[in-house]
């Protein structure tokens, strides 16, 4: 056939898909795009609608170009949401069949229509809230929080105490952490689109919900005490001013409390009205700041006054630094480490940018370059403002203009640097009463400044700036955490008001927090609680990043490069030091909060999935584990249960799948198997119907399995016939030497009324296991296994009844369509099973007739370790001779005891070898009359065809003879089990074996059927592959 081309009249470019439309010039029909040779994706079977007959050529393609729509979960406003074509779009032939259920696309994809009341209520743009670039947003925040009450109130006490060399230690020390820490926060912000929930976001989706959740609250509470921190430094202040004109309005604590109190609750109405008018505030305060820096660095300048001089300030002098360079410890807190812990909040407000995320234009940029930038900027101001008043000041001076140095005084009695400069303070420095000096004057740079009242005003803007920051911060953080739904009782504060989503309850809780510490009114007591908090902050943020880097998984691509997964991680494990170096007990409050919240989210296990790091690294060490088990030999020591359970579908059989769950959870493998049958001629060129392939793979069984808190794998498959599907299963399930070894089904109860190939083919398959070395096991209960009451279809015509019929019997299931993933409407109920109750003091009862391996006695030993049989006695029985009972009791009780299982009833049946009821043997052979193959010449010709044709299930005269001895023997046992084990919680039997080519299929199916019939217990039949299970060496 010629393909068209130019010549014939056809343009390639006519189908060509066009660029994607953007927001500007996006057109909307009625329909949706008006583009030829591309409909947009908006329904199956339509997508050439637009095309004329002609355009039904070889270059008509539904593939689109990439496009930003196929990979964001959110709308543009002005165009339709374009949508990527599912593989069965690309795949296939809408005329072949129809789209699956699970088809990837909306109701309105698949109609194609647009209602006009959508566009009538699209005509208006949505409010766009308040955004900001990374100068507003983020460095100009982060410099006014980290300026805060530390830089005026206490960096001049901190020189004077550390020195300038250990401040500027102390200052650079900081200076990494919140550097390192900043890098490792640009590499979190940049690997994805980042929204609201600041620093908890970013732990939440790297670590996953719980140390994210932990971290959150601590955070949040850290941020709200910080507010009291700096709200306190502004009453300070205030306090101080009112002390030197003479203004008190009960003492200087109360006073302190009762300016806080009313500071914060104005802070509060600003924060209340909104961002906007948050920002403008941090504006001006941030104009304040600037000005009182430029009076300091004015007035370090400026010659002293006399009345300066006597507060100890002389301007740049060489000996007055040369002293202060140098430590002059004081107090019960003049440490390194006690200075470190009462600075370090001021360096504390590096996240104030990314506190905000949701309220940044682009958090991708704006987080790194405005939180590093703000980093680097502060860090100078500090380091400057440390050397320049500690080459200026004295650590004491009397403020007194009468102690200057007079002539008759000697140098011998004067003491202080100041004696060199015609001041003697030696009264005030050896009675420790000097009021002024780096040492006891905290106002020491309003001091310096050239104008005073500017320094005030920088106070007060830093502070109140620090204080806003933090009580916008924490509200911010907390209420992403509560809109998580992590923890309970705090989901009332995640409600957002206005435009901008503001958490308005979570203001106030805030204010009461930060309330409650001004009331304990003393900067030096609230700073080393909020430090432990931060610190905890940081190291979480700096393990993120380097846990994120470890796993070297393919989501983790930040497009910030400069970070360092072993810097980050030496940052962590610096910051867990200074938490107890710091504040030990503090330290010990912050992570036991920590592991108290982690432990309560590890048990309630939130259904949230944010692709963190620890779920890579889960992959990662399983991957690892498994492949190393591959240089490890398997030994008899450690020999574990590995079950493949062909169940259907796992929620149609609860019993089988409670029972085995009781012997393989948190020991070994548990494979739940569903075989979906269809017949041949359902299946087209493409391969299964779609509905089929859905009921095999459908997630709706995991999720049954996890809300029965099942530790099992699921695996479906789709197969022309039952045997082949279990064949599918049994050598293809598993991975490296996690694969199963014993394979458990229900047993076939309505084999006598199903087809004979039916019966014979479920023997098949334990031949099947047999060959390939597994062990069997078959699980029969009086009542049935089979609870569901669905209707059937694709039912295999060989598989077409009873309730305990192996084969899935599947149902139309209704799924609602989505974007992501079928989700079942109605889940599957959760019916109760009978091992799902307290056994209490009842008995099970091993029938341990021929060594298996010992597979028999140990997996009654694992169920007797669960709390629900724990109680139940194992009571053992074994055949043996009349004569010698007692001999071969003792035999087995010493066999028993050297396995260590902890089983001492023994009880030897000689009965089991006698002959069984004529009754009995006549209704077992009642049984076979349908699959025996009679030898009467009428029954001949009725049947030669079908014996050409090879019907192996058929049971000749032959065969029974042959066989003789192991039928009377089964059906023996059978009133021997109606005897012993009337009211037994369990019955485990050794499962006889079923010699291929001597027994056929149909009678040793008979064999088990009447040695398990009309018992009241379950029975389990039990046959392992003939090799050691149990040991009584040590090696």
């Amino acid at each position: 056939m010629e393909s068209p081309d130019a010549r014939n009249g056809v343009q390639l470019d006519a189908f060509r898909p066009r660029p994607p439309l953007t927001a500007g010039n996006a057109k909307v029909a009625h329909g949706g795009f008006d583009e030829p040779g591309y409909d947009n994706c908006s329904g199956y079977g339509s997508r050439v609608a637009s095309l004329g007959s002609d355009a039904l050529s070889a270059y008509e393609t539904l593939d689109p170009p990439p496009h930003y729509d196929f990979y964001g979960k959110t709308e543009v406003y002005g165009r339709q949401k374009r949508f990527r074509p599912s593989l069965f779009q690309l795949h296939n032939d809408p005329k072949d069949s129809s789209p699956p259920i699970y088809e990837e696309t909306n109701a309105e994809q698949i109609t194609g229509e647009d209602s006009s009341e959508d566009e009538e209520e699209q005509k208006e743009p949505p409010l766009e809230p308040t955004r900001f670039g990374w100068i507003h947003g983020v460095m100009i925040r982060c410099m006014l929080n980290i300026w805060g009450v530390i830089l005026y109130l206490r960096l001049p006490w901190i020189t004077a105490q550390a020195g300038i060399g250990l401040t500027w230690v102390i200052i650079l020390l900081s200076s990494c952490i919140t550097g390192i820490t900043g890098l490792s926060t640009s590499a979190i912000a940049t690997n994805g689109k980042v929204k609201k929930g600041g620093t908890y976001f970013l732990i939440s989706r790297s670590l996953g919900p719980e140390l994210g959740g932990s971290i959150g609250l601590i955070f949040a509470f850290a941020n709200a005490v910080a507010v009291a921190m700096h709200t306190v430094g502004f009453a300070e202040t205030v306090t101080d001013l009112m002390n030197e004109h003479g203004a008190v309005m009960v003492d200087r604590i109360n006073d302190i409390r009762i300016i806080g109190i009313i500071t914060v609750t104005c802070l509060l109405g600003i924060s209340m009205a909104g961002m906007s008018w948050e920002s403008k505030a941090q504006i001006v305060f941030f104009f304040l700041i600037m000005l009182s820096f430029a009076s300091y660095i004015v007035g370090t300048i400026i010659p002293a006054t006399p009345e300066k001089q006597a507060k100890g300030f002389f301007s740049y002098k060489a000996d007055i630094f040369a002293t202060n360079f140098v430590p002059g410890w004081r107090g019960p807190e003049g440490s390194f480490f006690g200075m470190f812990s009462i600075f370090f909040p001021s360096a504390t407000g590096i996240l104030a940018g990314a506190n905000i995320s949701g309220d940044l234009k682009n958090p991708a940029v704006a987080i790194p370059r405005g939180t590093l930038m703000a980093i680097f900027w502060t860090t100078i101001s500090y380091l400057i403002i440390s050397a320049t008043i500690g080459s200026c000041v004295l650590r004491d001076a009397s403020g007194l203009l009468n102690d200057t140095l007079l002539p008759t005084t000697s140098s011998e009695d004067c003491v202080g640097l100041a004696c060199q400069h015609g001041w003697d303070f030696t009264e005030c420095i050896a009675n420790t009463t000097c009021p002024y000096g780096l040492s006891n004057y905290y106002q020491s740079i309003s001091l310096v400044s050239a104008f005073a009242p500017l320094i005030t005003a920088g106070i007060f803007g830093a502070t109140l700036s620090s204080a806003l920051a933090c009580l916008v911060s924490a509200p911010k953080v907390f209420e992403c955490l509560c809109k998580d739904k992590l923890y309970p009782f705090i989901g009332i504060f995640g409600k957002g008001y206005g435009k901008n989503e503001e958490p308005l309850r979570g203001y106030l809780l805030t204010y009461v927090i930060a309330a409650c510490f001004i009331l304990i009114a003393e900067l030096n007591t609230i700073a080393p609680i909020i430090s432990n908090f931060f610190l905890c902050s940081y190291t979480l943020i700096n393990f993120s990043c380097f846990h994120a880097s470890i796993t070297n998984s393919p989501g983790w691509r930040p497009s910030f490069r400069f970070y360092n997964k072993w810097l980050s991680l030496l940052c962590s494990v610096i910051c867990v030091v200074l938490m107890f170096l710091l504040t030990w007990w503090a330290a010990l409050i912050a992570f036991g909060v920590v592991f108290l919240l982690l432990g309560y989210t590890l048990y309630k296990k939130p259904e949230v999935n944010w692709g963190s790091s620890v779920q890579a690294s889960s992959y990662n060490r399983a991957l690892k584990q498994c492949a190393g088990l591959n240089h490890v030999e398997d030994h008899v020591k450690n020999y574990r249960p590995q079950c493949l359970v062909l169940t259907g579908p796992p929620s149609s059989r609860p019993a089988l799948v409670d029972l085995i769950s009781c012997l393989t959870k948190d020991l070994s493998l548990m494979i739940c198997g569903n075989v979906v049958t269809a017949s041949p001629s359902a299946h087209t060129q493409a391969g299964a119907p779609p509905s089929v392939v859905q009921e095999a793979s459908s997630e709706s069984h995991v999720t049954w399995l996890n809300k029965r808190k099942v530790s099992s794998f699921y695996r479906g498959v789709v197969a022309a016939e039952l045997r082949t599907g279990a064949n599918m299963l049994l050598q293809g399930a598993g991975l490296g030497r996690i694969k199963p070894n014993v394979l458990l089904m229900g047993f076939k109860t309505n084999f006598s009324s199903d087809t004979p190939q039916a019966a014979h083919d479920y023997i098949a398959i334990l031949h099947d296991a047999f060959d390939l070395r597994y062990g069997v096991c078959l699980l029969r209960m009086k009542e049935g296994l089979d609870v569901s009451q669905s209707s059937q279809s694709h039912v295999n015509p060989g598989f077409d009844g009873g309730p305990e019929a192996i084969h899935t019997i599947s149902s139309p299931s209704h799924f609602q369509t989505t974007n992501t993933s079928f989700v079942p409407i109605e889940a599957d109920p959760q019916r109760s099973s009978v091992f799902q109750k307290k056994q209490g003091k009842k008995t099970i009862d091993v029938y341990w007739l021929s060594d298996d391996g010992g597979l028999t006695l140990l997996l009654p030993y694992l169920l007797t370790r669960r709390k629900r049989w724990a109680r139940c006695k194992v009571r053992i029985f074994v055949g043996g001779d009349a004569d010698t009972k007692e001999e071969q009791k003792q035999e087995v009780i010493a066999l028993i005891k050297k396995f260590r299982l902890g089983f001492h009833d023994v009880e030897v049946l000689p009965d089991i070898y006698q002959s069984p009821q004529p009754e009995s043997v006549h209704q077992f052979e009642k049984t076979l009359d349908r699959f025996r193959l009679h030898t009467n010449p009428k029954q001949d010709c009725d049947s030669g065809t079908a014996s050409q044709q090879g019907d192996s299930w058929r049971i000749t005269e032959q065969d029974l003879e042959r066989n003789r001895a192991k039928s009377l023997r089964q059906i023996r046992l059978n009133e021997v089990l109606k005897d012993y084990s009337r009211e037994a919680a369990l019955i485990i039997i050794t499962m006889p074996v079923g010699m291929k080519g001597v027994c056929p299929n149909t009678l040793y199916l008979a064999w088990l059927d009447y040695l398990s019939r009309d018992l009241r217990p379950p029975v389990l039949l039990v046959r392992g592959n003939q090799e050691n299970v149990l040991t009584f060496y040590c090696q």
